[in-house]
């Protein structure tokens, strides 16, 4: 295991939840395991493991590029990291209206749409703990 790899793991885990890390580690086949190394390695110990800027700004910036591109299978996923980064509702809202200005409105809306149901989810979820 590299210095990358761990740190990278480790941001993961931090960022996106020990439960979720474990989900997607014990799915992971001898067919994706390069891959998944490589997303570990670059993705989360490189990008997301930099002291530039702080992991609210790097989520905000994230959920603002997934929606840019069309990548919304991800958006649940980084709305749900933002209880760990600190991005706050208001910070994934603005993010969201710079995607409707600079790529597009209807990829802006699918986006909040998206982050809806998610809150919606996590509050409910809170609710019966």
């Amino acid at each position: 295991m590299t210095d990358r790899y761990a740190d990278g793991m480790a941001v993961r885990r931090r960022v996106l939840g020990d439960a979720h890390v474990d989900r997607a580690e014990a799915a992971k086949t001898a067919f994706d395991d390069p891959f998944q190394t490589m997303i570990t390695e670059s993705a989360w110990g490189t990008v997301w493991a930099g002291d530039a800027i702080t992991l609210r700004e790097r989520s905000m910036l994230t959920l603002a590029l997934l929606a840019a591109t069309g990548n919304f299978e991800e958006i649940p996923m980084h709305i749900r990291a933002t209880a760990r980064t600190g991005a706050s509702r208001n910070d994934i809202a603005e993010a969201f209206q710079h995607v409707a200005i600079y790529a597009g409105v209807p990829r802006a809306n699918h986006a909040l749409k998206l982050a809806k149901q998610t809150f919606a989810e996590m509050d409910a979820e809170e609710a019966s703990q």
